[in-house]
């Protein structure tokens, strides 16, 4: 009796640990909140006549679009308990794959199509060498970023493939407005909400909470570790695809220098959403407005004069506040 009593109550402290996890997270997404009002107080100080224009607003949201995409697929490797360090060079790589004059002579929708279809595969690919050749994340994918950046580099030449005229319909997605707001950005949006509900109201995502929690407990639970993780990067893929269309709306190329370091701006974000590094807690809502704290960064960066380097400095010193504010998370008591 005593015995059963113990393993009906076993689950209650994570469960509890749970709940103040996701009361921290509330508070952090009050906190980034915040850090946008005070980033959206500089630019009217130091920029009033262009910061507050429809156009750079605008243009700030089409930014966040592409490495938002992205984002939202890491968040779900980072949360299964994997990383993902070769999203930037799968985008570059859909995207030059996508405008070679072999793709673009069938028109724009198999264009699309072909972005989608090379983002799942190369991340399909990194699946299967993290799950079924039991390959470390970070190795496999910083083979694959750096395999993906050179298969892209020898498609193209190193040259910029331009979007052909024949094919504006994929141009059309950032010139076309509804509310004021390029098509690109609701592709954003419908992929940020589309992750959100995969995540918070269905079986696979409960499922990627209980892998990167704990794989063994997972496994004993009936999980197939190997599949999901497979489904996870896959999934990070497929965004990589869809940001790799979003990119050629904006700049009407494909280039295998698109992407460069999106995949640490993309973890940065998630970091400072509130998802733990080592899997298994983590929040959709915190990485989307991570990604619209560092793409307002760089906008003010930008609006300011000041280098890349200032901001590249910038963003790594964000980066170690956040994981220590984690760190200090995990080792107050619950």
């Amino acid at each position: 009796m005593n015995d059963a009593t113990s393993v009906k109550k076993a689950p209650a402290p994570a469960n509890g640990a749970r709940r103040a996890w996701q009361g921290m997270g509330e508070v952090r997404h009050v906190g980034l909140v915040a850090a946008l009002v005070l980033l959206a107080i500089v630019g009217l100080i130091t920029e009033p006549d262009t910061f507050a224009t429809s156009s750079n607003l605008v243009g700030i949201l089409a930014l966040a679009a592409t490495i938002g995409v992205i984002t939202v697929g890491m968040t779900f490797v980072i949360i299964g308990g994997g990383i993902d360090l070769s999203v930037g060079a799968i985008m570059a790589l859909a995207s030059v794959w996508a405008t070679t004059v072999a793709t673009q002579s069938y028109g724009p929708w198999v264009m699309m199509v072909c972005a989608v279809l090379v983002g799942t595969g190369a991340g399909l690919v990194n699946g299967l060498l993290i799950s079924y050749g039991r390959m470390v994340p970070f190795i496999a994918t910083l083979a694959m970023l750096v395999a993906a950046r050179g298969l892209a580099q020898r498609m193209s030449d190193r040259k910029t493939q331009l979007i052909r005229p024949e094919n504006d319909v994929i141009e059309a997605l950032s010139t076309t407005k509804v509310l004021g707001l390029p098509l690109v950005v609701y592709m954003f949006a419908a992929v940020a909400v589309a992750g959100w509900i995969l995540l918070n109201r269905t079986t696979f995502g409960r499922r990627t909470f209980a892998v990167g929690g704990n794989p063994e407990a997972a496994r004993l639970a009936g999980i197939d570790i190997r599949r999901h993780t497979l489904m996870l990067y896959g999934l990070s893929g497929l965004c990589c695809g869809i940001a790799a269309i979003i990119i050629m709306a904006r700049t009407t190329t494909g280039s295998s220098t698109h992407g460069d370091l999106y995949e640490l701006d993309a973890i940065a974000a998630v970091i400072i959403g509130g998802t733990l590094l080592t899997g298994g807690r983590g929040t959709l809502v915190g990485s989307i407005l991570g990604v619209l704290v560092f793409t307002l960064i760089t906008n003010l960066f930008i609006l300011n004069g000041l280098q890349t380097s200032d901001q590249l400095i910038a963003k790594g010193v964000i980066i170690v506040i956040a994981v220590l504010l984690q760190r200090r998370a995990l080792r107050t008591p619950t």
